[in-house]
This record gives structure tokens, sequence and C-alpha cells, in this order.
């Protein structure tokens, strides 16, 4: 399939910069797999749709504040640098901008001195190798100097940051949200529970890959980046329960999707317990082995996210779907609207 199959136009204006105030206040496009009919409805409705047996899987990675600005020790030039993933300790692979003034031996400081770091090392797609020292706790140090690292389609500052947590965030070590996740509230959640619907909890640690788009015309030519992904044996006896119960397992979000089409591709269609680095890559035509309904957000035009939900649906009811989202005035991508696909 060629890139522009996934094309469609967003207006600007439809690209939401801020969160709402209430995460279940969202609107809710329901696509149906069957009939492609959607209906349009709000996050809170979502219980609905759901039925006691039923099992949501949600990804309960937890975003870092990942994005440093500092300067270099000797010309104090200032550079800006965001955690990709923890190679080892006090030791990760970043991002630097600008990359070209970060060389082998080069001393970076962040927040007067609280945090140091020594460039050990260049990646192939241009990132970094950087050696931290501080006093104290990393996470902690990490907490007070750096920020979340928005997407860049977001031009807003973020007044809390939470908000850019899921309620249920736990495992620190994203570089991004699952924003499928954001429109979830406590109080949702303990509903949806009590109606006999098991909640189960996977981690995938969200890479930049997420953001990076797809560079070649012909999509079997991407190559996705590689995401750490963790499976409790809790989850996977849940979830392995629920299927041999007929239950719907409905993935919240395409990193959970990803998470638990990668373990379940692996295992003939089972789960087990299992930790390790995953790139699949789920475009047309893919044939689900773990998932029967999917929770997501919107996302950009010709990226591999849209393809994943494509593959769930066909190429033509989703982009239809798109197409009526931005008639209707959605709110497009992580602090916007979501989908729901059963």
């Amino acid at each position: 399939m060629n890139i522009e199959d996934f094309n469609f136009n967003l207006p600007d204006e439809l690209i939401a910069q801020t969160p709402l105030k209430d995460r279940t206040a969202s609107r809710l496009l329901v696509l149906d797999r069957q009939t492609k009919e959607v209906d349009h409805h709000h996050f809170s409705d979502l219980k609905s749709y759901l039925k006691k047996g039923d099992c949501l899987v949600l990804n309960d990675t937890r975003v870092l504040p990942a994005r440093l600005y500092g300067i270099k020790a000797d010309t104090a030039a200032k550079i800006e640098v965001l955690l990709l993933h923890q190679e080892e300790e006090d030791t990760w692979e970043v991002l630097t901008k600008p990359a070209k003034k970060v060389k082998i031996g080069t001393e970076l400081l962040f927040g007067d001195g609280k945090l140091k770091a020594i460039c050990k090392g260049h990646k192939e797609h241009g990132g970094r190798i950087l050696k931290f020292s501080y006093e104290g706790i990393f996470y902690e140090v990490l907490d007070e100097l750096g920020e979340m690292p928005l997407p860049p389609y977001i031009k807003e500052q973020l007044p809390e940051k939470e908000r850019y947590q899921t309620v249920f965030a736990k495992e620190e070590g994203s570089a991004a949200a699952p924003t499928a996740g954001l429109h979830f509230t406590t109080q949702l959640l303990e509903e949806i529970k009590e109606m006999g619907v098991t909640i189960s909890f996977i981690t995938l640690h969200v890479g930049l890959g997420t953001f990076r788009p797809v560079s070649v015309d012909d999509i079997d030519e991407h190559k996705m980046h590689s995401e750490f992904y963790h499976m409790t044996e809790e989850t996977a006896e849940s979830l392995n329960n629920v299927k041999k119960a007929g239950g719907r397992i409905i993935s919240v979000g395409t990193t959970s999707t990803r998470t638990l089409e990668t373990i379940a591709r692996d295992n003939d269609g089972k789960f087990i317990e299992s930790r390790g680095w995953t790139d699949i890559f789920i475009f047309p035509p893919y044939q689900f082995k773990a998932i029967d309904g999917l929770i997501t957000n919107f996302h950009l035009p010709k990226s591999t996210l849209i393809m994943l939900v494509s593959a769930l649906v066909d190429r033509d009811a989703i982009i239809d779907a798109y197409n009526e989202a931005v008639r209707e005035k959605y709110r497009f991508f992580s602090f916007g609207d979501a989908m729901l696909i059963l």
C-alpha cells in the first residue's frame, strides 16, 4: 500500500492544544466494524458499549519529564536534551538539539549544575549516549528540572504535568503518553469494574518513533523503532480466562494493542508473562490475534497509527470516519477526542 492511501485533510484548528478539564468530557465516535456505521457520543457513554465478561487492557507506563534545557560547560551554549531510554544505570540514549554541538567528551550542565552529563557516544540516527551525575535520586532531580515532552504539534504550555499522565500511570519510562488512556478517571474505571468488566494492565514504554513520520512511499519498507514491553503473569492469566469464557478484549490505545499482538503472535494466540522489545508494525491486511475492540484517539494523516486502526476495520471505513470527525469538528491527536471500534 502507498502512504497516500492514509492521507486525509485536517484543518489546523482541529488539533487540540490543551486538555479538557474533565477527562471524560471528550467526545466519542463509535465505529461498528461489521456495518461500518458511525455514532456520536461522549466518553462518559463508554459504559453502554461494555458488558460483563469484557476486559479493558490499559498501558500503565508513566511519562518521564524527559525534556531538559541546559548549557555546554565550556561555552555556555544552550542545549536541549530529550531522554529516549535508559541503557544502564545513569546512562541514557538521548536526542540533543543542536546535535552537532554535542561531541564525545562534551560536558552538559542542567539547573546550575544540579544535574551534569558527559557525552559517551553517538547513535546511528543522530542520538547521543549521555552519562549523568547528580546528588540524590535521579527521578526526583528529573522531576524538578525536566519538562513533559509534548508532541511537536502542541504549541501551548502545559500548566499541570499530571495532565499528560493517565490516572493509572505507574511504570516510569515513556517519552510520550499512551493518550487513549487520558480519557479515564479513577471513578469511571471503578464504575466499569462494578459492571463485571475486567481491568488489566500491560506496560509499553512509548518511544519517539511514535512521532517519527513515515518517510517512504511504500509502507512495506517502513521500519518501526523498538519499544520495551512487559506483561505480568497475572495479566496473562486474566486475559486467557476472558478469551476462554468468550469475553471481548478491548485494547485502550495503539500501544496496548501492539503489546498484546506481539505476545499473541509469538505464542499461538495465547498470553504469557513476558518482557522484551517490540517493533511490530500493523497495517492492512493484518489478522488480529489478540483484540476484539479498540479505544483510540484520532491520529496524524499518513502515520503508522492510522494504518493500525485501518487494519482493524478497513482503510475506506477509517478514512470515511475521520472525514466525518473533521466535518463534526472533533478534536484531534493527544489532547483530543476518542474513537471506539467494536
